[in-house]
């Protein structure tokens, strides 16, 4: 079992074979495959490293599980003595994946 560190979303995740992540949505439907950009690859004990200068040639796969949209959420702006108040809501949408094969 090795583990690898992709990248997505302008985020870093750790991840191994058999791994769900939750990331920001990425195009396709629930059952496409998908790559990744990865930036690391190690086995177990971590006597053996593969580090990309930036990325490595090898790519991540993995299955796209579900698409979502998260909990909403309440943003306030407000301004003391201005009478100025605003509400937004907001859902952010997400992707689970299923890490196939490092």
């Amino acid at each position: 079992m090795s583990l690898a560190v992709i990248k997505t979303g302008g985020k870093q995740y750790l991840v191994k074979e058999g791994d769900k992540i939750s990331v920001e949505k990425l195009k396709g439907e629930a059952g496409d495959a998908i790559s990744f950009d990865t930036l690391l690859i190690t086995d177990d004990i971590g006597a053996k490293i593969e580090v990309g200068q930036p990325l490595l040639k090898t790519k991540v796969e993995g299955k796209i599980v579900k698409q979502a949209v998260g909990d909403k959420i309440t943003v306030v702006k407000y301004k003391a003595k201005t009478r100025y108040n605003k509400f937004v809501g907001h859902r952010q949408l997400s992707t689970t994946v299923e890490i196939v094969k490092i």
